[in-house]
């Protein structure tokens, strides 16, 4: 008998699960440009029928961008791009009338580079310094 009811309980969280179908698919990216040299990481969620949101993976969106390729959700743009922009493509797989796409500027201006360990220390040091006789 305990194992009939584990049965129904499972059986009914299971087509829980299938109910919940993917709606719609929205980027959700962290950044408004693109970094040349390295791996950008393009996040996709999924706005499941009970309103909740899910971040898809390459298992469930198909990537494709007007440049460069892809690992998994990461954009792989090379150090000597030339372009100014790519349009990135995703696709879900279990629906592919649910697509969207973008475009996205790649960054023009290096980041400024970061302080070393030393410079860091030196500056933590003065900082006390100019505390205690302050």
């Amino acid at each position: 008998m305990i194992r009939i009811l584990l049965f129904v309980v499972l059986l009914a969280a299971a087509n829980s699960l299938k109910s919940q179908q993917i709606e719609s698919i929205h980027f959700n990216l962290y950044t408004d440009s693109l970094k040349k040299g390295t791996h950008n990481y393009i996040n996709v969620d999924g706005k499941l029928s009970n309103g909740k949101w899910l971040p898809l993976t390459a298992k469930e969106i198909q990537f494709s961008s007007s440049e460069c390729s892809f690992s998994g959700n990461e954009l792989i743009i090379p150090a000597d791009c030339t372009v100014e922009k790519i349009t990135v493509k995703a696709v879900l797989k279990s629906n592919p009338k649910l697509w969207l796409e973008k475009t996205i500027w790649i960054k023009k201006k290096p980041d400024p580079e970061l302080p070393t360990k030393e410079e860091v220390m030196q500056e933590l040091k003065t900082k006390k310094k100019q505390k205690r006789n302050g």
